[in-house]
C-alpha cells in the first residue's frame, strides 16, 4: 500500500464512522421537513462509478538479489611462484585472456628433460629396429635361431613402446607449461586479486580470483509458498490467467527507487520448497547492456503478465474500514446511501479488486463520502476534471499577479 494512502485511510475511517453515527442519530432527531424556511434542503452531491466488469492486468512485487549468469572461480591448474598479473581488477575480459603468469622455470626444465628422454627412446627404437631389420634375411637362410630373430622384434617393439610413453610423457609437460599462464574461462567482468605478486599457490587449491557473467544478469527472489499455492489454486479456477509456462515479464526497482530500464523474463521456477525459507526459489533474466547492475544488489522484482478476467475494481479510497470488514458507500435505484460490505482481494494501480459484494452496475460513491449519510439522498454529480482535488473540487486558481 502506497505510504499516502496508510496515513489517509485512518482519517477517512474516521470519518465514514462519524457519518454512521450522525446518521444512527439522525433517525430519532430528524428535523421536520421543510425546516425553518419551510423548504427541504438540497441532497448533497457526490461523485460516484458504475461498477463494470474488465480484464486486469495484475502485478506481482518480491524482494530479489542480481548474480552473474555464469560464476567462475578462478584457481590455478598448476602450482608455483605466482609472478604477475596480467590483467586489471574490476575489468571486462574475454576467454582466453591472460590473468596470471606463474612461474614457468621448473615446467620448461621438466619439459626440456623429457624432450630428451623422447630423442633417446627414438634412437634406442631405430636401432632395435634396424637390428630385427638384419636378422630377418638371416633366419629365412636359417644361419640364427629363430629366438634371436624373435628377441629382436620384441626389443623393437618394447623401444617403439618407451618412445610413445616419452612422447606422452612430453605432451603432458607441455600442457603442464601452458597452464602456467591462467587464462580466463569465459567473458565477464573479475573481481578482486586474491593473491600478490610472489605468492606460492597451489594446483586446484588456491583461489586467485572470480569471473561474473553479468551480460545478460540474473536476479534470484523467492515466492511465498502460501502465495504460490493461491495463485495455481486461483488459476485453476479461471479467476486469474498466469503466462504459459509462468514466463512473467519482469522489472526491477533498484535500491534508490528508480525502475531499471530493460525488461526480462522469468526463466526458472524451481519444483522444490525451500525448508529454510519456505518459498520457492525463481530466477529471471535481464538484460544488462551498461553493466549498471552488479551481482549482490537487492532489488524488487515486479512480475507481469498474469490478467484477471472479468474482475470488479473500483478506486482505493472508496474502500472504508466498517466494523470488522471493509464497506463501501452506494447509490440504490432510489438515489439513497447504501452501505454495502465487501470483499477485496489485491490492487491494481490505483484500483482495488474486489472478489465479493458488489456486481455489474452498482454505483460506488468515490468522492463527497463525508456528505453521504446511509439511508439519506444524494445526487451523483459528474465527475471531477482531470486535476481536481478528492472530494469533488476544483483546484484553486493561482491568485492574479499584483499590478505595479
Amino acid at each position: 500500500m502506497p505510504v499516502a494512502a496508510r496515513f489517509a485511510l485512518p482519517a477517512r475511517f474516521a470519518a465514514v464512522s462519524l457519518v454512521l453515527i450522525l446518521a444512527a442519530c439522525g433517525k430519532s432527531q430528524t428535523p421536520p421537513p421543510g425546516g425553518p424556511g419551510g423548504a427541504a434542503p438540497p441532497p448533497p452531491e457526490v461523485v460516484a462509478v458504475t461498477v463494470q466488469p474488465r480484464d486486469v492486468a495484475v502485478e506481482f512485487e518480491y524482494v530479489g538479489q542480481t548474480a552473474g549468469v555464469r560464476e567462475v572461480e578462478v584457481r590455478p591448474r598448476v602450482g608455483g611462484i605466482l609472478l604477475k598479473w596480467n590483467y586489471t581488477e574490476g575489468s571486462r575480459v574475454k576467454p582466453g585472456q591472460s590473468l596470471f603468469t606463474i612461474d614457468p622455470a621448473p615446467y620448461q626444465a621438466a619439459v626440456a628433460r623429457l624432450d630428451a628422454s623422447l630423442a633417446s627412446a627414438a634412437a634406442r627404437r631405430a636401432q632395435a629396429a634396424r637390428e630385427s631389420a638384419r636378422l630377418e634375411p638371416l633366419v629365412r637362410q636359417g644361419m640364427i635361431t629363430r629366438k634371436s630373430y624373435d628377441d629382436a622384434v620384441a626389443t623393437e617393439t618394447i623401444a617403439a613402446a618407451d618412445e610413445r610413453t616419452a612422447r606422452a610423457a612430453l605432451s603432458e609437460a607441455r600442457l603442464q607449461l601452458s597452464y602456467t599462464n591462467v587464462t580466463a574461462p569465459i567473458s565477464g567482468v573479475t573481481g578482486r586479486a586474491a593473491r600478490s605478486e610472489g605468492s606460492l599457490v597451489e594446483a586446484q587449491q588456491t583461489l586467485l580470483t572470480t569471473i561474473s557473467q553479468i551480460e545478460p544478469i540474473h536476479v534470484l527472489f523467492t515466492i511465498p509458498e502460501a502465495e504460490h499455492m493461491r495463485l495455481q489454486r486461483e488459476g485453476a479456477e479461471g479467476r486469474l490467467k498466469l503466462p504459459e509456462d509462468g514466463r512473467f515479464d519482469a522489472k526491477i526497482v533498484l535500491a534508490d527507487g528508480t525502475i531499471f530500464g530493460q525488461t526480462g523474463k522469468v526463466d526458472f521456477t524451481n519444483v522444490r520448497v525451500d525448508p529454510t525459507t519456505g518459498g520457492i526459489e525463481a530466477r529471471a533474466v535481464i538484460p544488462n547492456p551498461d553493466l549498471r547492475l552488479r551481482p549482490g544488489m537487492f532489488a524488487r522484482v515486479k512480475l507481469s503478465g498474469a490478467v484477471r478476467p472479468g474482475a470488479v475494481t473500483i478506486p482505493q479510497r472508496a474502500v472504508l474500514e466498517g466494523p470488522g470488514t471493509k464497506i463501501v458507500l452506494t447509490v440504490n435505484d432510489k438515489g439513497l446511501v447504501e452501505p454495502r460490505p465487501i470483499q477485496v482481494g489485491d490492487w491494481a494501480g490505483a484500483e482495488w479488486i474486489i472478489t465479493g459484494g458488489l456486481k455489474a452496475g452498482d454505483k460506488v460513491i468515490v468522492d463527497g463520502i463525508i456528505k453521504a449519510r446511509p439511508g439519506s439522498p444524494v445526487k451523483i454529480a459528474q465527475a471531477p476534471p482531470a486535476g481536481a482535488a478528492p472530494g469533488g473540487e476544483a483546484p484553486a486558481k493561482p491568485a492574479a499577479p499584483a499590478k505595479p
